[in-house]
Protein backbone atom coordinates (compact mmCIF):
# COMPACT_ATOMS: atom_id res chain seq x y z
CA UNK A 1 0.00 0.00 0.00
CA UNK A 2 2.97 2.29 0.39
CA UNK A 3 3.95 2.10 -2.90
CA UNK A 4 0.46 1.86 -4.02
CA UNK A 5 -0.12 5.30 -2.17
CA UNK A 6 3.20 7.17 -3.57
CA UNK A 7 2.12 6.35 -7.31
CA UNK A 8 -0.80 6.93 -6.58
CA UNK A 9 0.43 10.28 -5.67
CA UNK A 10 2.45 10.91 -8.50
CA UNK A 11 -0.41 10.04 -10.84
CA UNK A 12 -2.56 12.54 -9.33
CA UNK A 13 0.40 15.04 -10.67
CA UNK A 14 1.35 13.42 -14.01
CA UNK A 15 -2.59 14.07 -14.68
CA UNK A 16 -2.73 16.97 -13.55
CA UNK A 17 0.28 18.87 -15.57
CA UNK A 18 -0.91 16.89 -18.79
CA UNK A 19 -4.12 18.83 -18.10
CA UNK A 20 -2.42 22.15 -17.63
CA UNK A 21 -0.07 21.70 -20.71
CA UNK A 22 -3.33 20.49 -22.84
CA UNK A 23 -5.74 23.20 -21.16
CA UNK A 24 -2.65 25.67 -22.17
CA UNK A 25 -2.74 25.31 -25.37
CA UNK A 26 -6.51 24.35 -25.99
CA UNK A 27 -7.45 27.97 -24.19
CA UNK A 28 -4.29 29.86 -26.25
CA UNK A 29 -5.71 28.79 -29.39
CA UNK A 30 -9.18 30.03 -28.57
CA UNK A 31 -7.80 33.13 -27.39
CA UNK A 32 -5.89 33.85 -30.79
CA UNK A 33 -8.49 32.67 -32.68
CA UNK A 34 -10.84 35.02 -31.41
CA UNK A 35 -8.58 37.96 -31.68
CA UNK A 36 -7.94 36.94 -35.21
CA UNK A 37 -11.33 36.82 -36.22
CA UNK A 38 -12.25 40.55 -34.80
CA UNK A 39 -9.58 41.91 -36.40
CA UNK A 40 -9.97 40.78 -39.80
CA UNK A 41 -10.68 44.16 -42.41
CA UNK A 42 -11.82 44.20 -45.68
CA UNK A 43 -9.69 44.86 -47.91
CA UNK A 44 -9.50 45.47 -52.14
CA UNK A 45 -7.55 42.74 -52.68
CA UNK A 46 -9.44 40.32 -51.03
CA UNK A 47 -10.03 37.04 -53.29
CA UNK A 48 -13.16 35.84 -54.48
CA UNK A 49 -15.58 34.07 -51.16
CA UNK A 50 -12.92 35.95 -48.61
CA UNK A 51 -14.58 37.27 -45.03
CA UNK A 52 -11.36 40.09 -44.32
CA UNK A 53 -7.80 39.35 -43.91
CA UNK A 54 -5.11 40.14 -40.82
CA UNK A 55 -1.32 41.20 -41.45
CA UNK A 56 1.01 40.10 -38.20
CA UNK A 57 4.14 39.77 -36.91
CA UNK A 58 5.59 37.59 -34.80
CA UNK A 59 8.71 36.09 -34.00
CA UNK A 60 10.84 37.93 -36.94
CA UNK A 61 8.28 36.62 -39.48
CA UNK A 62 5.63 38.15 -41.12
CA UNK A 63 1.61 36.27 -41.15
CA UNK A 64 -0.68 37.16 -43.98
CA UNK A 65 -3.81 35.36 -43.00
CA UNK A 66 -7.28 35.58 -44.68
CA UNK A 67 -10.65 34.00 -43.57
CA UNK A 68 -13.78 32.33 -45.58
CA UNK A 69 -16.88 32.10 -44.06
CA UNK A 70 -17.85 28.85 -46.37
CA UNK A 71 -14.51 27.94 -47.76
CA UNK A 72 -12.25 28.65 -51.17
CA UNK A 73 -12.64 27.63 -54.39
CA UNK A 74 -10.37 24.86 -53.11
CA UNK A 75 -8.51 23.46 -50.34
CA UNK A 76 -5.07 22.58 -50.46
CA UNK A 77 -3.77 18.63 -49.45
CA UNK A 78 -2.91 19.98 -45.83
CA UNK A 79 -5.32 21.38 -43.71
CA UNK A 80 -4.84 21.93 -39.87
CA UNK A 81 -7.75 21.42 -37.36
CA UNK A 82 -7.63 22.33 -34.30
CA UNK A 83 -9.63 20.40 -32.13
CA UNK A 84 -6.83 17.81 -30.05
CA UNK A 85 -6.16 20.67 -27.73
CA UNK A 86 -9.98 20.81 -26.68
CA UNK A 87 -10.34 16.65 -26.50
CA UNK A 88 -7.04 16.29 -24.40
CA UNK A 89 -8.05 18.73 -21.84
CA UNK A 90 -11.35 17.42 -20.84
CA UNK A 91 -10.12 14.16 -21.06
CA UNK A 92 -6.74 14.78 -18.50
CA UNK A 93 -9.22 16.90 -16.65
CA UNK A 94 -12.08 13.85 -16.14
CA UNK A 95 -8.97 11.44 -15.77
CA UNK A 96 -8.14 13.70 -12.77
CA UNK A 97 -11.56 14.26 -11.70
CA UNK A 98 -11.41 10.36 -11.10
CA UNK A 99 -8.03 10.10 -9.89
CA UNK A 100 -8.80 12.54 -7.13
CA UNK A 101 -12.35 12.91 -6.37
CA UNK A 102 -13.89 9.97 -7.19
CA UNK A 103 -11.43 7.57 -5.79
CA UNK A 104 -10.69 9.89 -2.98
CA UNK A 105 -14.51 10.62 -2.34
CA UNK A 106 -14.58 10.01 1.34
CA UNK A 107 -12.05 12.66 1.52
CA UNK A 108 -12.80 15.23 -1.20
CA UNK A 109 -16.10 14.39 -2.77
CA UNK A 110 -18.68 13.58 0.07
CA UNK A 111 -19.60 15.61 2.97
CA UNK A 112 -21.92 13.44 5.11
CA UNK A 113 -22.50 16.68 6.72
CA UNK A 114 -24.52 17.76 3.81
CA UNK A 115 -25.74 14.60 2.68
CA UNK A 116 -24.43 11.08 3.59
CA UNK A 117 -24.42 9.34 0.69
CA UNK A 118 -22.50 6.15 -0.78
CA UNK A 119 -19.68 6.85 -3.35
CA UNK A 120 -21.38 5.47 -5.75
CA UNK A 121 -24.11 7.29 -5.49
CA UNK A 122 -22.21 10.89 -4.79
CA UNK A 123 -20.25 9.36 -7.63
CA UNK A 124 -23.29 8.69 -10.40
CA UNK A 125 -24.76 12.06 -8.99
CA UNK A 126 -21.28 14.05 -10.65
CA UNK A 127 -21.32 12.09 -13.27
CA UNK A 128 -25.21 12.77 -14.16
CA UNK A 129 -24.54 16.19 -13.36
CA UNK A 130 -22.06 16.69 -16.00
CA UNK A 131 -23.99 14.93 -18.92
CA UNK A 132 -27.16 16.29 -17.73
CA UNK A 133 -25.51 19.92 -18.61
CA UNK A 134 -24.60 19.63 -21.99
CA UNK A 135 -28.08 17.81 -23.11
CA UNK A 136 -29.79 21.03 -21.48
CA UNK A 137 -27.17 23.67 -23.25
CA UNK A 138 -27.46 22.02 -26.59
CA UNK A 139 -30.91 21.55 -26.22
CA UNK A 140 -31.68 25.43 -25.31
CA UNK A 141 -29.13 26.32 -28.19
CA UNK A 142 -31.09 24.86 -30.85
CA UNK A 143 -34.51 25.71 -29.47
CA UNK A 144 -36.12 29.36 -30.69
CA UNK A 145 -34.02 30.58 -27.56
CA UNK A 146 -31.08 30.22 -29.37
CA UNK A 147 -31.70 32.34 -32.00
CA UNK A 148 -30.80 35.47 -29.29
CA UNK A 149 -27.56 35.72 -28.84
CA UNK A 150 -27.90 37.79 -25.40
CA UNK A 151 -31.35 35.79 -24.16
CA UNK A 152 -29.59 32.50 -24.65
CA UNK A 153 -26.30 33.99 -22.47
CA UNK A 154 -28.72 35.22 -19.65
CA UNK A 155 -30.76 31.68 -19.45
CA UNK A 156 -27.47 29.97 -19.54
CA UNK A 157 -26.08 32.00 -16.43
CA UNK A 158 -29.77 31.35 -14.79
CA UNK A 159 -28.67 27.87 -15.16
CA UNK A 160 -25.34 27.55 -14.18
CA UNK A 161 -26.17 29.57 -10.91
CA UNK A 162 -28.86 27.53 -10.09
CA UNK A 163 -25.81 24.49 -10.13
CA UNK A 164 -23.78 26.53 -8.23
CA UNK A 165 -25.83 26.25 -5.64
CA UNK A 166 -27.02 22.39 -6.20
CA UNK A 167 -23.52 21.11 -5.56
CA UNK A 168 -23.39 23.02 -2.44
CA UNK A 169 -26.23 21.08 -1.48
CA UNK A 170 -24.58 17.44 -2.45
CA UNK A 171 -20.77 17.48 -2.27
CA UNK A 172 -18.30 19.59 -0.12
CA UNK A 173 -17.62 22.93 -1.14
CA UNK A 174 -14.06 22.11 -2.59
CA UNK A 175 -16.14 19.49 -4.94
CA UNK A 176 -18.85 21.60 -5.87
CA UNK A 177 -16.62 24.44 -7.30
CA UNK A 178 -14.55 21.99 -8.90
CA UNK A 179 -18.27 20.88 -10.34
CA UNK A 180 -18.47 24.24 -11.81
CA UNK A 181 -15.65 24.19 -13.69
CA UNK A 182 -16.10 20.43 -15.09
CA UNK A 183 -19.93 21.03 -16.01
CA UNK A 184 -18.60 24.44 -17.68
CA UNK A 185 -15.56 22.69 -19.57
CA UNK A 186 -17.40 19.61 -20.61
CA UNK A 187 -19.95 22.12 -22.43
CA UNK A 188 -17.33 23.63 -24.33
CA UNK A 189 -15.48 20.51 -24.93
CA UNK A 190 -18.82 19.05 -26.32
CA UNK A 191 -19.06 22.36 -28.54
CA UNK A 192 -15.93 21.41 -30.30
CA UNK A 193 -16.85 17.86 -30.36
CA UNK A 194 -20.32 17.94 -31.10
CA UNK A 195 -21.16 20.82 -33.18
CA UNK A 196 -18.04 22.61 -34.13
CA UNK A 197 -16.08 20.42 -35.71
CA UNK A 198 -18.81 18.18 -37.31
CA UNK A 199 -20.34 21.30 -38.51
CA UNK A 200 -16.62 21.89 -40.53
CA UNK A 201 -16.07 18.11 -41.66
CA UNK A 202 -19.55 18.86 -43.33
CA UNK A 203 -18.25 22.43 -45.07
CA UNK A 204 -15.24 20.70 -46.44
CA UNK A 205 -17.16 17.47 -47.56
CA UNK A 206 -19.64 19.15 -49.10
CA UNK A 207 -16.46 21.44 -51.15
CA UNK A 208 -14.61 17.96 -52.32
CA UNK A 209 -18.07 16.39 -53.65
CA UNK A 210 -18.14 19.92 -55.72
CA UNK A 211 -21.52 21.05 -54.13
CA UNK A 212 -22.06 24.80 -52.71
CA UNK A 213 -21.52 24.52 -48.69
CA UNK A 214 -24.39 25.76 -46.42
CA UNK A 215 -23.23 29.10 -44.30
CA UNK A 216 -25.52 28.03 -41.68
CA UNK A 217 -22.96 25.35 -40.35
CA UNK A 218 -20.04 27.99 -39.77
CA UNK A 219 -22.73 30.57 -38.14
CA UNK A 220 -23.76 27.81 -35.72
CA UNK A 221 -19.84 26.89 -35.14
CA UNK A 222 -18.82 30.72 -34.53
CA UNK A 223 -21.86 31.16 -32.03
CA UNK A 224 -20.88 27.99 -30.16
CA UNK A 225 -17.17 29.04 -30.18
CA UNK A 226 -18.01 32.46 -28.96
CA UNK A 227 -19.93 30.73 -25.95
CA UNK A 228 -16.28 28.88 -25.01
CA UNK A 229 -14.75 32.53 -25.37
CA UNK A 230 -16.44 33.82 -22.85
CA UNK A 231 -16.68 30.72 -20.68
CA UNK A 232 -12.97 30.15 -20.74
CA UNK A 233 -12.17 32.10 -18.08
CA UNK A 234 -14.05 31.35 -15.16
CA UNK A 235 -13.38 27.85 -15.81
CA UNK A 236 -9.62 28.48 -15.00
CA UNK A 237 -10.91 29.97 -11.59
CA UNK A 238 -12.90 27.22 -10.59
CA UNK A 239 -10.03 25.18 -11.49
CA UNK A 240 -7.41 27.01 -8.85
CA UNK A 241 -10.39 27.61 -6.54
CA UNK A 242 -9.75 24.00 -4.60
CA UNK A 243 -6.09 25.46 -3.60
CA UNK A 244 -8.32 28.47 -1.98
CA UNK A 245 -10.75 27.85 1.17
CA UNK A 246 -11.77 31.26 1.28
CA UNK A 247 -13.47 30.56 -2.34
CA UNK A 248 -15.05 27.01 -1.69
CA UNK A 249 -15.38 26.71 1.83
CA UNK A 250 -17.63 29.65 2.90
CA UNK A 251 -21.43 30.12 2.63
CA UNK A 252 -21.60 32.01 -0.23
CA UNK A 253 -19.74 29.87 -2.33
CA UNK A 254 -22.37 29.37 -5.06
CA UNK A 255 -22.85 33.55 -5.01
CA UNK A 256 -18.98 33.91 -5.19
CA UNK A 257 -19.26 31.01 -8.64
CA UNK A 258 -22.25 33.51 -9.93
CA UNK A 259 -19.93 36.35 -9.88
CA UNK A 260 -16.66 35.01 -10.78
CA UNK A 261 -18.76 34.19 -14.33
CA UNK A 262 -19.57 37.78 -14.62
CA UNK A 263 -16.24 39.03 -13.98
CA UNK A 264 -15.02 36.28 -16.80
CA UNK A 265 -17.74 37.78 -19.18
CA UNK A 266 -16.69 41.93 -18.84
CA UNK A 267 -13.14 40.73 -18.80
CA UNK A 268 -13.76 39.18 -22.14
CA UNK A 269 -15.74 41.85 -23.17
CA UNK A 270 -12.84 44.36 -22.72
CA UNK A 271 -10.58 42.43 -25.15
CA UNK A 272 -12.98 41.35 -27.87
CA UNK A 273 -13.47 44.78 -28.07
CA UNK A 274 -10.16 45.91 -28.44
CA UNK A 275 -9.20 43.10 -30.86
CA UNK A 276 -12.58 44.31 -32.67
CA UNK A 277 -10.44 48.15 -33.23
CA UNK A 278 -13.88 49.34 -31.67
CA UNK A 279 -12.53 51.53 -28.54
CA UNK A 280 -11.04 50.51 -25.02
CA UNK A 281 -13.84 50.16 -22.91
CA UNK A 282 -11.74 50.43 -19.41
CA UNK A 283 -15.10 50.85 -17.40
CA UNK A 284 -14.89 46.86 -17.26
CA UNK A 285 -11.52 46.70 -15.30
CA UNK A 286 -13.42 48.91 -12.94
CA UNK A 287 -16.47 46.43 -12.60
CA UNK A 288 -14.12 43.52 -12.62
CA UNK A 289 -12.08 44.80 -9.55
CA UNK A 290 -15.45 45.80 -8.01
CA UNK A 291 -16.67 42.35 -8.48
CA UNK A 292 -13.87 40.60 -7.24
CA UNK A 293 -14.20 42.95 -3.65
CA UNK A 294 -17.18 41.59 -3.71
CA UNK A 295 -16.43 38.19 -3.66
CA UNK A 296 -13.84 39.24 -1.11
CA UNK A 297 -16.12 40.23 1.16
CA UNK A 298 -18.33 37.63 0.80
CA UNK A 299 -15.22 35.08 1.72
CA UNK A 300 -15.46 36.48 4.86
CA UNK A 301 -18.50 35.49 6.07
CA UNK A 302 -17.24 31.75 6.16
CA UNK A 303 -19.08 28.20 6.25
CA UNK A 304 -17.05 28.20 9.76
CA UNK A 305 -16.68 24.53 10.45
CA UNK A 306 -17.13 22.91 13.88
CA UNK A 307 -13.96 21.24 13.71
CA UNK A 308 -15.99 17.76 14.89
CA UNK A 309 -16.12 15.63 12.62
CA UNK A 310 -18.45 13.12 13.78
CA UNK A 311 -18.61 10.16 10.97
CA UNK A 312 -15.91 8.08 10.12
CA UNK A 313 -16.00 7.05 7.12
CA UNK A 314 -15.99 3.44 5.86
CA UNK A 315 -11.67 3.53 4.63
CA UNK A 316 -11.10 5.41 7.74
CA UNK A 317 -12.03 2.92 10.30
CA UNK A 318 -8.64 0.61 9.60
CA UNK A 319 -6.51 3.88 10.41
CA UNK A 320 -8.55 4.75 13.85
CA UNK A 321 -8.11 0.88 15.18
CA UNK A 322 -4.17 0.70 14.21
CA UNK A 323 -2.26 0.28 17.40
CA UNK A 324 0.01 3.81 16.78
CA UNK A 325 -3.62 5.93 16.46
CA UNK A 326 -3.73 7.56 19.72
CA UNK A 327 0.05 8.22 19.31
CA UNK A 328 -0.25 9.64 15.74
CA UNK A 329 -3.30 11.55 16.92
CA UNK A 330 -1.04 13.73 19.93
CA UNK A 331 1.45 14.16 17.12
CA UNK A 332 -0.94 15.85 14.81
CA UNK A 333 -2.49 17.62 18.06
CA UNK A 334 0.50 18.79 19.15
CA UNK A 335 2.22 19.65 15.46
CA UNK A 336 -0.53 20.21 13.60
CA UNK A 337 -3.67 21.59 15.02
CA UNK A 338 -2.42 25.07 15.89
CA UNK A 339 -3.26 25.72 12.10
CA UNK A 340 -5.93 22.89 11.15
CA UNK A 341 -8.43 23.83 13.21
CA UNK A 342 -11.70 26.12 12.94
CA UNK A 343 -10.21 28.81 14.37
CA UNK A 344 -6.43 28.93 13.68
CA UNK A 345 -4.35 30.63 16.54
CA UNK A 346 -1.22 30.78 14.62
CA UNK A 347 -0.13 34.09 13.76
CA UNK A 348 -0.63 35.09 10.26
CA UNK A 349 -3.17 32.06 9.60
CA UNK A 350 -6.87 33.06 9.86
CA UNK A 351 -8.36 30.39 8.06
CA UNK A 352 -7.45 25.91 8.22
CA UNK A 353 -4.96 25.49 5.38
CA UNK A 354 -6.96 24.27 2.21
CA UNK A 355 -9.97 23.76 5.00
CA UNK A 356 -8.37 20.75 6.45
CA UNK A 357 -9.27 20.23 10.12
CA UNK A 358 -7.35 17.84 12.05
CA UNK A 359 -8.65 18.52 15.58
CA UNK A 360 -10.36 15.47 16.41
CA UNK A 361 -9.52 11.78 15.87
CA UNK A 362 -12.39 10.67 13.84
CA UNK A 363 -10.56 13.86 11.26
CA UNK A 364 -7.08 12.25 11.65
CA UNK A 365 -8.23 9.24 10.78
CA UNK A 366 -10.37 10.44 7.84
CA UNK A 367 -7.61 12.52 6.66
CA UNK A 368 -4.70 9.73 7.07
CA UNK A 369 -3.74 9.61 3.24
CA UNK A 370 -3.52 13.26 2.92
CA UNK A 371 -1.35 13.60 7.07
CA UNK A 372 1.14 10.49 5.33
CA UNK A 373 1.44 12.23 2.03
CA UNK A 374 2.17 15.68 3.72
CA UNK A 375 4.31 15.08 6.73
CA UNK A 376 5.05 10.93 6.52
CA UNK A 377 6.40 10.58 3.18
CA UNK A 378 7.24 14.46 2.70
CA UNK A 379 8.34 17.36 4.83
CA UNK A 380 5.70 19.50 2.97
CA UNK A 381 4.01 19.98 6.21
CA UNK A 382 4.49 21.73 8.87
CA UNK A 383 5.91 24.24 5.98
CA UNK A 384 8.98 25.18 6.95
CA UNK A 385 9.01 22.76 9.88
CA UNK A 386 7.77 25.65 12.07
CA UNK A 387 6.46 23.22 14.82
CA UNK A 388 9.52 20.87 14.88
CA UNK A 389 7.92 17.72 13.96
CA UNK A 390 10.80 14.93 13.92
CA UNK A 391 11.80 12.29 11.86
CA UNK A 392 10.69 9.76 14.60
CA UNK A 393 7.39 11.20 14.49
CA UNK A 394 7.15 11.13 10.47
CA UNK A 395 8.25 7.67 11.03
CA UNK A 396 5.70 7.17 13.34
CA UNK A 397 2.84 8.31 10.94
CA UNK A 398 3.97 6.12 7.60
CA UNK A 399 3.64 2.80 10.15
CA UNK A 400 0.23 3.94 11.36
CA UNK A 401 -0.71 4.62 7.44
CA UNK A 402 0.88 1.17 6.44
CA UNK A 403 -0.87 -0.76 9.52
CA UNK A 404 -4.14 0.76 8.40
CA UNK A 405 -3.77 0.18 4.80
CA UNK A 406 -3.37 -3.76 5.28
CA UNK A 407 -0.32 -3.52 3.54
Amino acid sequence: MTDFAIFWEWLSFAARWLHVITAIAWIGSSFYFIALDLGLRKTPSLPPLAHGEEWQVHGGGFYHIQKYLVAPEFLPEHLTWFKWESYATWLSGFSLLVIVYYVGADLYLIDRNVLDVPNWVAILISMGSIALGWLVYDTLCKSPVGNSTNGLMLVLFAILVAMAWAYTQVFTGRAAMLHMGVFTATIMSANVFMIIIPNQKIVVADLKAGRVPDAKYGKIAKQRSLHNNYLTLPVIFFMLSSHYPLAFATQWNWLIAALIFLVGVVIRHYFNTRHARKGNPHWTWAVAVALFLVIAWLSTSPKLPTGAETVLSPSAAAFEASPHFVAVSQIVDTRCVMCHTAEPVWDGVHQPPKNVILDTPIAVANHAHEIAIQSGWSHAMPPGNVSEMTDAERALIVAWFREGSGR
